[in-house]
C-alpha cells in the first residue's frame, strides 16, 4: 500500500520536486511521451456492487394490492440483492504493459474493465487513470442502419480524429478489418465477426494511452488474429497500456507481458503469463 501511495502521489502531482523559478522559466511545450515504467493505471482498493431483483413470490407476483402498498410504504422492489463483482482489487499498470485479464465467467474481468474505463461508479476505492481510457467499441460505436464506410467516418470523428485523418487511414482501416466490398453496405447485413473486427480496426486507428478490449479478438481468421496481435504490440511501443479479456489463453500468452487472474472478484494472482497461466490451468 505504502508503493501504490507513492505512485499515486507522483501521478497526481508530476511537477512536485520543481521549483517555482524552474517552472516559471520553462516554456509551455507538448506533453512528452511517458516514459516506460510509468504509471497510467492505479487501481486501489476497488469494489464493485450491482444491485439484482429477482423473480417475485408467488403472492407478489401480479398482486395489484401489495404493489401499491410498497409505494406507500416507500419500499423497493422484492427480492432485491446486490452482487459483489469486484472486491478490493489493487494493483498499478504501466506505460508499455500488454495486461491480460483472465478468469472464468462471472469473475468479474468485464466488469473491472468497464470499471477503469469510468462506465460504471466504485462502491468503494478508487481508479485513477492518465489520460482517458478508451473501450473497444465505446468510443466507436456502430449503427447497424448506417454503411461500413459512414461508421469507419463517424466512428473516426468520435475519437477526435480530424478529417484530414480520417482521409489519411481509411483505407487502412477497412483493409484491416477484412471486410472488402462489405464496407458500402448496411452494418445490419454484417456478421458478428464481421462487426468485431471493423470495431476493432476503428478502435485501434489512433494511439490511446489506455485501450480496454474485450474480448474482440475472439472472432476472425488465423490472419485477422495474428494482425491484431501485431496491431496491439505497435499501440504498446506508440501508447500506453493495453488491457485484454480474452477466454483464448493462446491470445494472452502470445500477446501480453503480464496476466492478471480474477477468481469471484478478487485478484487470485498476478505475475508473468507463463507462471500465471499455468497456474490457472493445474
Amino acid at each position: 500500500m505504502a508503493e501504490l501511495t507513492k505512485e499515486l502521489s507522483q501521478m497526481a502531482h508530476p511537477n512536485e520536486q520543481a521549483s517555482q523559478a524552474d517552472v516559471a522559466a520553462t516554456p509551455p511545450v507538448d506533453a512528452p511521451e511517458p516514459e516506460p515504467g510509468t504509471p497510467t493505471v492505479i487501481v486501489d482498493d476497488l469494489h464493485i456492487v450491482y444491485r439484482v431483483y429477482g423473480a417475485a413470490s408467488a403472492a407478489e407476483k401480479g398482486n395489484a394490492a401489495n404493489a401499491l402498498m410498497r409505494i406507500v410504504r416507500r419500499q423497493g422492489r422484492p427480492q432485491m440483492k446486490e452482487v459483489h463483482a469486484v472486491k478490493g482489487v489493487t494493483f498499478v499498470a504501466r506505460h508499455g504493459d500488454a495486461v491480460g485479464i483472465i478468469g472464468r465467467n462471472g469473475s468479474g474481468k468485464s466488469t473491472l474493465l468497464r470499471a477503469i474505463a469510468g462506465l460504471l461508479p466504485p462502491h468503494k476505492g478508487s481508479v485513477y487513470t492518465d489520460g482517458q481510457p478508451s473501450l473497444l467499441g465505446v468510443n466507436a460505436a456502430l449503427m447497424k442502419e448506417l454503411t461500413g464506410e459512414r461508421n469507419v467516418v463517424l466512428g473516426c470523428y468520435a475519437m477526435g480524429m480530424t478529417p484530414a485523418q480520417v482521409r489519411e487511414r481509411y483505407d487502412e482501416i477497412v483493409e484491416f478489418s477484412g471486410i472488402g466490398e462489405f464496407v458500402q453496405f448496411p452494418m445490419s447485413t454484417y456478421s458478428s465477426g464481421m462487426g468485431a473486427r471493423l470495431r476493432f480496426a476503428i478502435a485501434s486507428a489512433k494511439a490511446h494511452n489506455v485501450l480496454l478490449i474485450d474480448e474482440a479478438l475472439a472472432t476472425g481468421d488465423r490472419d485477422f488474429k495474428r494482425k491484431s496481435q501485431e496491431r496491439i504490440q505497435q499501440m504498446r511501443d506508440e501508447a500506453g497500456t493495453v488491457f485484454l479479456v480474452a477466454h483464448n489463453l493462446d491470445v494472452i500468452e502470445e500477446t501480453c507481458n503480464r496476466v492478471i487472474w480474477l477468481h469471484k472478484g478478487q485478484i487470485k494472482m498476478d505475475g508473468d503469463p507463463a507462471t500465471v497461466l499455468a497456474a490457472y490451468n493445474s
